[in-house]
């Protein structure tokens, strides 16, 4: 693979870099306090205009054809200033990327314009349930077909942009004869369908401008023709389809980790103890070497996940490993930031607070460190079987 990006993609980090200045991080931290939500969905729209919703997908929908490296070093970008921005814009980018992958012609050209231009503030996947979160195949939402259509009861957990996303994608069982993860198919359910309930936002962490609910569905009826793929492959789609979504986090970890690092690494150069800076000090000079050799590392191993998803080639071991190490090695980037800037570090006068609080969730969804493992490890196996 070429490492260098090219002219298209140089542009689009460039792009987002700018915005993510200029519109994102004068907003982070009024989001991160539970406020500024009119100014996100602003943004999402601004982001929708310049093309950052449909990074990878086709113009004939709305999409910027830039493609999967662009949408990585986008995301990088966007996340370094604000992170609860920055996993709407990956969440979404996804559901575009599914909806054309597996869609109908008629669900393709009615849902990702939307999703691309602005009129969808975001997308969302309701898969994870209480009782099925790491192991999607248990989950307990049936849909029962009545006719010309089909009933949703089910409640999905921690759903992220539940509050304004314009279209849910929904898993659901829809034949429990058969053995379990077998009977599952995708839906594409709106918004503003009846029997669709948006619950009360958790109270998390991090990310915390970054909406996550969950989503009631309570005899909630969708024709025949909102099925997304072929019915009873919904496990299919949740294990193949969603692989991309681990570059998509990955790429935002390591923006919060380099916005953290870059923060010490410009504190340690400023900073005196013992009469001189304690930049000059080895133990510190090792810590950033250290920190930022892993942070490259990461960068490659996304930019390797990214460029073979881009070229179609298989990827998924590939976007284990990168979300793997990205997301291990940002939680560590960021607590070694704040170890080299003290007691200020700890402080809410610098944003690396924050960043140690928004990174720490990078290891938990779109699949747990421990599955990525899993994940690794059954694509190492299956090649020698």
């Amino acid at each position: 693979m070429e490492l260098t990006l090219t002219d298209i993609q140089t542009q689009i980090q460039d792009s987002a870099k700018k915005f993510a200045e200029a519109e994102l991080a004068p907003l982070a931290a009024t989001l991160d306090g539970g406020n500024g939500r009119e100014g996100l969905l602003k943004n999402m729209r601004k982001l929708a205009e310049l093309g950052f919703m449909g990074l990878n997908v086709g113009s004939q929908y709305g999409g910027t054809e830039a493609g999967v490296v662009a949408f990585s070093v986008a995301v990088t970008e966007i996340a370094k200033a604000c992170a609860a921005t920055a996993v709407t814009v990956s969440v979404t980018n996804l559901i575009g990327e599914v909806i054309q992958s597996i869609g109908t012609e008629e669900q393709k050209h009615y849902y990702i314009p939307k999703l691309c231009n602005g009129d969808y503030a975001g997308g969302s996947f309701c898969l994870s349930e209480a009782s099925a979160g790491s192991d999607p195949s248990g989950m307990q939402t049936r849909a029962e077909r009545d006719g010309d259509e089909w009933v949703i009861n089910g409640t999905k957990m921690w759903i992220s942009s539940a509050e304004h996303a314009g279209v849910f994608v929904v898993w659901a069982v829809t034949d429990p004869t058969v053995p379990k993860g077998k009977g599952i198919t995708c839906f594409l359910v709106e918004r503003d369908t009846p029997g669709v309930t948006v619950g009360k936002g958790e109270h998390k962490m991090g990310q915390r401008g970054s909406c996550t609910n969950p989503v009631i569905f309570e005899d909630c009826r969708v024709p025949s023709d909102a099925i997304l793929g072929k019915p009873n492959d919904g496990f299919r789609i949740a294990i193949a389809e969603l692989a991309g979504g681990r570059i998509g986090i990955g790429s935002l970890a390591l923006g919060i980790a380099t916005a953290a690092m870059d923060i010490a690494r410009q504190y340690v150069n400023e900073r005196e103890q013992f009469d001189k800076k304690i930049s000059d000090f080895q133990g510190i000079q090792w810590m950033l070497a250290d920190t930022y050799t892993e942070l490259e590392a990461s960068r490659l191993l996304l930019m390797n996940a990214a460029y073979l998803k881009e070229t179609a080639q298989p990827f998924m071991k590939q976007a284990a490993m990168a979300k793997l190490y990205a997301t291990e090695a940002a939680n560590k980037a960021c607590y070694k930031a704040l170890q080299l800037m003290g007691g200020a570090g700890y402080t809410e006068e610098y944003p690396l607070e924050r960043f140690t609080r928004d990174v720490r969730v990078t290891t938990i969804y779109e699949g747990t460190s421990e599955v990525q493992r899993v994940i690794i490890a059954r694509e190492l196996l299956r090649e020698i079987a």
